[in-house]
């Protein structure tokens, strides 16, 4: 039997995602819906593990938890490790809000993969640069896929098909790092 991991995550366009990039790679992956812990922290790294612990008390077996975000570098970063929360109260109409005006639309894309099992805690980091986009393009991905245009590419994620964001996105970066380890 191959190796086995459990993707937990409330998110399930995002657990799906993993467990495409995961297959490319003959790991078995199952995902587990549900909540993660949420912890208040400005470190993406610290976020995942301490979730990733949190789950592995509920589920007693090897598992990932990510946690992502996108940085823009006119905003000092902003909303980094806050994203999620961002997306639901001003989603991404608010962050071109915040940049109308503003010629530096550089941003990246950075994912946190925690793994932990009964032996083993470690962090994997995936990352991405790009921009924002002056407009929402494209209907695929979530979150603020729709605005942010990769290094090297005129398209936003949401442009794209699943298996070329696959190829190039932060989590694909963290998730293959996770699998050279794995």
């Amino acid at each position: 039997m191959g190796k086995r991991v459990a993707i937990v995550t409330a998110n399930r366009a995002k657990g799906e995602e993993a467990k495409r990039i995961l297959q490319g790679f003959g790991i078995e992956a199952e995902v587990v819906e549900m909540e993660k812990l949420e912890v208040q922290s400005e470190v993406l790294e610290e976020i995942a593990l301490r979730a990733a612990r949190a789950a592995f008390e509920v589920l007693k077996r090897p598992l990932v938890v990510d946690d992502s975000g996108l940085f823009v570098e006119a905003l000092n970063g902003f909303p980094g490790p806050y994203s999620s929360y961002v997306f639901k109260k001003i989603g991404i109409r608010g962050i071109l809000k915040l940049l109308e005006g503003e010629a530096n639309r550089s941003a990246y894309f950075k994912t946190a993969l925690a793994f932990v099992s009964r032996d083993v805690e470690r962090v994997f980091v995936g990352v991405v640069r790009g921009r924002i986009a002056e407009e929402p393009r494209g209907s695929r991905g979530f979150g603020f896929d729709p605005i942010f245009v990769p290094e090297g590419e005129d398209r936003t994620f949401a442009e794209m098909e699943s298996w070329e964001k696959d190829r190039i996105s932060h989590r694909a970066r963290a998730y293959e790092a996770f699998a050279k380890f794995f």
